[in-house]
């Protein structure tokens, strides 16, 4: 009888969706979170009788055979890339992503990360970086008397400089797009790694190439759906009380033939 182990690949699994699912409801108010959905597929199986086998001496064959699966096993955790809702700001410095795209940062030891959390902030050298320190690229300063800064639509950035009518322009925000998003590694802090599933970084400018516009005083709220993620732990829970039935009921079954007299 395999039930028993069947029944444990089961419950296992609905102890990843739960944890993908907690994952998911904590982050619920994370600026550009993207929620996961855990994956699974079914293990070998066991054929006892193969579909087409004879059945008797009139060449009669078997129509189906006789597989009996052994369970199931997590597959991956797949990121869901649908953009969440604008909530504004009013922060000049805080930056929304309207379609595709990732803004590209440095961190402390000089590697490449990508992000959608805009909310950014200028460091002691008048740098434009992230909450954690990581330089927006390309890099740019931000002179010391600016009093007013504008962000346009395509990325460009212009401060108006103490009592100047003009601005001057200080650089343009590159976006990085990917060929497979769901490829990204994340690591935390907002933050996703480029991987040899995602391919290389595509640098585009902001509406161009299918590439999203920049909202200045906007942040991406995370894109989880609460309501969804209760409704799916509430069957996570049900599914793992089902698999421990049954492997209650395998163990029952066992116990009833090893009493035969």
């Amino acid at each position: 009888m395999n039930a028993l182990g069947t029944a444990a690949t089961g419950m296992l699994a609905q102890q990843t969706q739960v944890d993908v699912i907690a994952h998911n409801i904590a982050n619920a108010n994370t600026t550009g979170f993207k929620a996961g959905r855990a994956a699974f597929q079914d293990l070998i199986y066991q054929t006892q009788r193969r579909e087409g086998a004879l059945t008797g001496e009139d060449g009669a064959a078997r129509p189906v055979a006789v597989d009996i699966g052994l369970g199931v096993q997590t597959s991956g955790v797949i990121r869901m890339s649908t953009q969440g809702g604008l909530q504004a700001t009013d922060n000049q410095l805080d930056i929304a992503i309207d379609g595709r795209g990732y803004f590209s940062v440095t961190r402390p030891d000089g590697s490449s990360a990508y992000t959608r959390d805009g909310s950014f902030n200028l460091s002691p050298e008048g740098e434009i970086v992230t909450l954690n320190g990581d330089l927006l690229q390309p890099a740019m300063a931000v002179p010391e008397d600016t009093t007013k800064i504008e962000i346009s639509p395509d990325g460009q950035i212009m401060a108006y400089v103490g009592s100047e009518v003009m601005p001057q322009v200080l650089g343009k925000v590159e976006l990085a797009t990917f060929i497979n998003e769901a490829g990204l590694k994340s690591v935390g802090d907002n933050l996703f790694l480029e991987t040899s599933a995602s391919g290389t970084p595509v640098p585009v400018e902001a509406g161009v190439d299918g590439a999203g516009l920049l909202r200045q005083g906007y942040l991406e709220r995370s894109n989880v759906d609460v309501i969804k993620q209760i409704t799916d732990l509430i069957t996570a829970q049900r599914a793992y009380e089902m698999n421990s039935k049954a492997m209650t009921t395998a163990d029952q079954m066992l116990q009833t033939a090893n009493q035969i007299r």
